[in-house]
């Protein structure tokens, strides 16, 4: 079935038992995550965790529902947890919600998936699953989010902060959380001692270089072209230019190019969905934000996205093997693209 919020944070705070499969997807893959959190609580930390991903299944079908009725040999309880799940799972998911017995929850973190996905349909047609989109949060809901994660860890948070937060993370949860993180590090707060945070505080942390002009390393990224892509991180290294500032135009952009794709695959009119954008795209940009819209699917940007979030949390722990792990993602996806052209 499909879910909305209220009915899938309910559910994976208290799994009923006649629930095999929680579908999580959408681009949004951080908030899919921040929900899989609330089932791991809802499980328990004696439960055994059983991880899988989207490849096992397609090389073996018939394991997800093997592990979803086995019982721990600890006789602890058990959950199931799969990675990348896409169509490529749909003999699997069909094996689970058709078996006799399947006593362990499955929750399944699958990205986009287009309108048109057999796996998304299962689900959402099966009374023994349900299907949830994460999308990314307007401001007002990121601000939100930012402002429930600083209570838990023991901060006060002025509104004008919370804002700050939210555009530095480009309102993506796992970074937001990552800034508050070292938040409530820095200024040693915890729920039973909680500390203001003040601008100081964030601007000692903060990566930020706004004089950087990452422009052309972004149209080189995610165009595909590698020539170029060199070219500019090493005129950025010149200048000095923190990673982690290259990385947020990076995570903008390709967020962007996540909403006009999904626009284009509901549409099929590729200039309306760029249109639709609005100010988003300067006038300027439009024709080299087409080429990359056309480059990247649903799924392929939202991997993107994933991978520039984790490289921006490893640019964050230190300038030196930081950087080189940064250096390496923004390879990857450059050849990616490089392959679609």
């Amino acid at each position: 079935m499909k879910a909305n919020r209220g009915q899938i944070e309910k559910a994976l705070d208290a799994p009923p038992p006649d629930i095999r499969l929680f579908l999580l997807h959408g681009p949004d893959e951080a908030g899919s995550a921040a929900l899989g959190k609330r089932l791991e609580r809802a499980m328990g930390d004696q439960a055994e965790r059983v991880d899988l991903d989207g490849q096992t299944l397609r090389d073996d079908p018939a394991r997800l529902t093997d592990e979803a009725a086995s019982f721990s040999m600890f006789g602890d309880r058990r959950w199931i947890r799969v990675n990348g799940m896409g169509d490529e799972s749909l003999p699997a998911v069909t094996a689970l919600l058709q078996a006799e017995a399947a006593g362990n929850p499955v929750i399944a973190i699958a990205g986009a998936l287009k309108g048109t996905s057999k796996l998304l349909k299962l689900a959402t047609d099966s009374p023994m699953a349900m299907a949830f989109a994460s999308y990314q949060p307007d401001a007002r809901e990121a601000e939100q989010i930012a402002a429930a994660m600083v209570r838990e860890g023991g901060l006060r948070l002025a509104p004008d902060l919370a804002r700050r937060i939210v555009d530095l993370a480009n309102g993506d949860r796992a970074l937001m959380a990552g800034e508050i993180e070292k938040l409530i590090l820095y200024l040693d707060a915890a729920p039973e001692h909680p500390r203001e945070a003040t601008a100081e505080a964030l601007d000692a942390l903060s990566a930020d270089n706004p004089d950087s002009d990452a422009a052309p390393l972004v149209n080189a990224v995610l165009g595909g072209d590698l020539r170029a892509m060199h070219r500019e991180l090493g005129r950025l290294t010149e200048t000095g230019t923190a990673m982690a500032a290259v990385l947020r135009p990076l995570l903008t952009r390709a967020m962007l190019i996540a909403g006009i794709r999904m626009s284009f695959d509901d549409s099929g009119r590729l200039e309306a969905a760029v249109e639709g954008a609005g100010k988003q795209v300067f006038w300027k940009d439009k024709p080299v934000v087409t080429r990359q819209v056309r480059l990247w699917n649903a799924q392929g940007i939202a991997r993107v996205i994933h991978r520039l979030a984790q490289a921006e949390r490893a640019s964050r722990s230190g300038r030196g093997i930081g950087d080189l792990l940064v250096r390496h993602e923004l390879l990857a996806i450059a050849r990616q693209a490089a392959r679609e052209r």
